[in-house]
C-alpha cells in the first residue's frame, strides 16, 4: 500500500470575520471529536491572512490538552482576519496552495456569510482534493439556519446588551435623559431588536421596518423626535432607543454624503463600513436641534455597543450550542461528505449544502427581521411610538402638538404619515440634492 494509505489524515481550523462569543467552544469540540476520532488538528492562525499568500508557516497543532478549557472565554485563540480569498483567482490559488502543503485533508471554517462563501470557493476549487464544513458565527443573527435557530454568540450578544440597556435605562430615568444606543447588524435587526425587546427599550427601530425601501434620514429623525414628545405627554421626559447600525444602508446615499462626519469607506468584502458612520450622533444632533429651535431642551446621549459583546464570555447556551456545531462539523467530514454549512437544529445534525443557499452572486442569503411575524408585532406594541389611535381624536393630537411646540395643523403634517406601514414618505429630488432636509 502506498504511503498515503497509513498517512495519518490532518483537519484544519480557520477562524473569519468578526469575534463572537463562542468561537473557542467550536475549536474546543472540532478539536477534541477530531483527536478522538485518530485525526492531526491544526489551528491556522489569522484566517485566511496568511494561507491568501501561500504562506503555510502560521499554524499551531493543537491537542486536546490544549483546548479542553478554552470554550470558557470569548475572542478566539486562532485569531481571526477579514481576508477575502475568493478577492481574485491568484488568492484562491495561494489558499489551495497553503492547504495542499500541510496536507490538509479536511477544513473547517469558522466565520459569516462571508467566510461560508470564501470556503464554498475553496470546496468548489478542491474538488475533492480536501473535503469542507463551515460552521455559521454572527452576533447578528443573519444566516438562515433551518428552525429559525439562532447562530452561535448572538445569544450570548443579547445577554450582554440586555445588561449595559439595563444600566442606561436606570441612569436615564435618573437623569431625566434620552439615550440613542447604536448595535451592530449590519444586514440584518436581529441584535438590536433582541435587546430592545427584552430590556423593554422605549422603541427600536431596525431596518427591515421600511421594507426595501429607501428611507429618508428625516424620516428616522421623525420617528425619534416624535417618540420624545409621546414621552413627555406621559410624563416621562426620558428614554431608550435602540438603532440597528444597518438602516445606514437603507437612508438614501445622497443624504448621507451631504451629511458632516459620514465616511463611506467600504471593507475588504465592499460593505460600508458602518462603524465609521456615526448614526447616533448625526440623529442625536438633528433631533436636538429640531427641539431646541422650538424652545425644547433635552439632552440626548448617543452610544455604540458592539465590539464589547463580541468577545464577551459565552452563556452555558453559547457553550452547550458550539459544542454540538463543533462536534457535528467532524461526523459531518468523516462519514465523506464536504461543502455545506453545519447547523444543528433540536438536536440533530442538519448540514445545508453551499449550493444551496449560495444565490447567483455567489453570496449566501440575508436572515432578516420577519415584521410581519407576532414576535415582532409584540415588540411593536411595546414601543412607544406614534400610532394610528393618537390622530383619532383632535384632543390627543393637540396635547402633542402643544407638548411639542407645534401647531396642531403642523404636527399632523409633519408625523402622521408615520402610522404607514411603511413609515416612509418619497424624497423629493430637490431634496436630495439639496442634503438633509430640515424640518
Amino acid at each position: 500500500m502506498s504511503d498515503d494509505h497509513y498517512r495519518k489524515k490532518t483537519l484544519a481550523i480557520l477562524v473569519g470575520g468578526g469575534p463572537a462569543p463562542g468561537i473557542n467552544g467550536v475549536i474546543r469540540s472540532v478539536t477534541i471529536e477530531a483527536i478522538n476520532s485518530g485525526l492531526n488538528v491544526i489551528g491556522i492562525y489569522d484566517g485566511f491572512e496568511y494561507l491568501s499568500k501561500g504562506d503555510s508557516t502560521h499554524i499551531i497543532e493543537l491537542k486536546i490538552e490544549d483546548v479542553s478549557r478554552i470554550h470558557y472565554s470569548g475572542g478566539s485563540v486562532l485569531h481571526t482576519s477579514r481576508v477575502n480569498p475568493a478577492k481574485n483567482k491568484e488568492m484562491l490559488d495561494a489558499t489551495m496552495k497553503a492547504l495542499t502543503q500541510l496536507s490538509v485533508d479536511y477544513l473547517v471554517t469558522i466565520g459569516g456569510d462571508d467566510t461560508a462563501t470564501s470556503a464554498y470557493r475553496i470546496d468548489a476549487l478542491a474538488k475533492g482534493q480536501l473535503q469542507v464544513a463551515h460552521v455559521p458565527k454572527t452576533i447578528d443573527n443573519d444566516l438562515p439556519l433551518p428552525g429559525n435557530m439562532p447562530t452561535f454568540g448572538y445569544q450570548t450578544a443579547r445577554d450582554f446588551g440586555f445588561h449595559i440597556m439595563q444600566s442606561l435605562m436606570v441612569d436615564a430615568a435618573t437623569t431625566r435623559r434620552w439615550y440613542y444606543v447604536v448595535t451592530m447588524g449590519r444586514k440584518a435587526g436581529h441584535l438590536a431588536l433582541g435587546i430592545g425587546k427584552a430590556s423593554g427599550a422605549t422603541l427600536t427601530i431596525i431596518g427591515e421596518e421600511f421594507r426595501n425601501r429607501t428611507v429618508s434620514f428625516e424620516t428616522i429623525c421623525d420617528i425619534l423626535e416624535a417618540s420624545i414628545i409621546k414621552r413627555m405627554a406621559q410624563g416621562s421626559p426620558y428614554g431608550i432607543a435602540v438603532l440597528a447600525e444597518g438602516i445606514i444602508t437603507r437612508i438614501d446615499q445622497e443624504e448621507l454624503k451631504s451629511h458632516p462626519y459620514v465616511n463611506l469607506e467600504k471593507d475588504l468584502h465592499g460593505h460600508i463600513r458602518l462603524s465609521e458612520i456615526d448614526i447616533g450622533r448625526i440623529t442625536k444632533d438633528e433631533v436636538r436641534r429640531r427641539l431646541r429651535e422650538r424652545g425644547i431642551n433635552v439632552t440626548i446621549v448617543n452610544k455604540d455597543i458592539g465590539y464589547e459583546l463580541r468577545c464577551a464570555s459565552p452563556i452555558p447556551y453559547d457553550c452547550e450550542y458550539t459544542q454540538d456545531l463543533g462536534y457535528a462539523a467532524v461526523r459531518y467530514l468523516l462519514t465523506g461528505n464536504s461543502g455545506a454549512i453545519v447547523t444543528v437544529n433540536k438536536g440533530r445534525l442538519i448540514p445545508i449544502k453551499f449550493d444551496d443557499i449560495i444565490d447567483a452572486k455567489g453570496r449566501i442569503a440575508t436572515r432578516e427581521v420577519d415584521v410581519d411575524s407576532d414576535s415582532y408585532q409584540v415588540a411593536r406594541k411595546y414601543m412607544i411610538r406614534l400610532e394610528k389611535s393618537d390622530f383619532e381624536e383632535l384632543k390627543s393630537v393637540a396635547r402633542l402638538a402643544l407638548i411639542g411646540n407645534m401647531s396642531t395643523e403642523d404636527f399632523i403634517e409633519k408625523f402622521k404619515y408615520l402610522i404607514n406601514d411603511p413609515p416612509v414618505k418619497e424624497v423629493k429630488h430637490h431634496e436630495k440634492s439639496a442634503g438633509i432636509k430640515k424640518s
